[in-house]
């Protein structure tokens, strides 16, 4: 029931894309672009900040916070994740390509919940996010396989472990490119193992300067999945560049 009022009101307001989805897009945001990112959600919320300073290239700062056991009075923990984008393919069209991302620090739900307070810097990560789009746009598919190695991953022990990280996301755009449904798949299999979890939800996107998202997230064999997020992307006008800002 929970369910079905959540998709009732994701259907109610329209199309979602915001960064609480773990998967991201091959496109860097264009020159001088700032990006600020809030979102509020059951089991964590978000406060991110991307800063596209060179051609092709994004810097971003994130803080996560946990809520675990359903009482927003209380601190679960939190994290921390810095990283870099750089694009360097894009179809002729602009609807797909490719970029890597690098950085510390992991998204909520590819890391275990014990290692929340002191993930930033002590796990080190890649990933390769390629997007295609096919049946003339209706669909676009997001595909992102990575790595990352993780320090002292057991109080006892400082041997370094690795993990295989996937995410994949495909949108269907039924009507136009101002909204589309949403289905997303993730988790990190390897010595750093987190449950595989599904969200659900629409992306709305009325103009240039905003996109809001509603979703809905759960583990699939468990139940410490990210419940409702709502979140949105904000952003500026190219200004913040080193050097003359490149216009697209």
């Amino acid at each position: 029931m929970k369910l079905i009022w959540i998709l009732i009101f994701i259907l109610f307001i329209g199309k979602t894309y915001a960064q609480q989805y773990n998967s991201d897009s091959w496109l860097s945001k264009p020159h001088g672009t700032v990006t600020v990112i809030p979102t509020v959600g059951e089991r964590n919320s978000m406060l991110m900040s991307t800063f596209s300073l060179f051609p092709d290239w994004e810097f971003t700062y994130a803080i996560y916070t946990y809520n675990k056991d359903d009482d927003p009075r209380t601190d679960d923990g939190h994290s921390t994740s810095w990283y870099a984008k750089y694009m360097f393919w894009q179809t002729d069209e602009k609807n797909g390509g490719g970029s890597v991302k690098f950085g510390t620090g992991m998204f909520p739900g590819t890391i275990k919940g014990e290692s929340s307070l002191d993930d930033a810097f002590n796990t080190y990560w890649v990933n390769f996010p390629f997007t295609f789009p096919f049946a003339h746009n209706k669909f676009s598919w997001d595909i992102m396989p990575g790595a990352s190695v993780t320090r002292t991953y057991k109080p006892e022990d400082t041997t370094n472990a690795m993990g295989f990280t996937y995410s994949t996301r495909l949108a269907y755009y039924p009507f136009d490119q101002i909204w589309s449904i949403v289905g997303e798949v993730f988790g990190t299999e390897g010595e750093v193992y987190a449950k595989p979890e599904y969200k659900i939800g629409l992306r709305w996107e009325p103009n240039q300067y905003a996109t809001w998202a509603l979703t809905y997230g759960q583990e699939f064999n468990g139940n410490e999945g990210a419940g409702i997020e709502f979140g949105v992307m904000i952003f500026t006008p190219q200004f913040a560049c080193f050097g003359p800002c490149k216009v697209d």
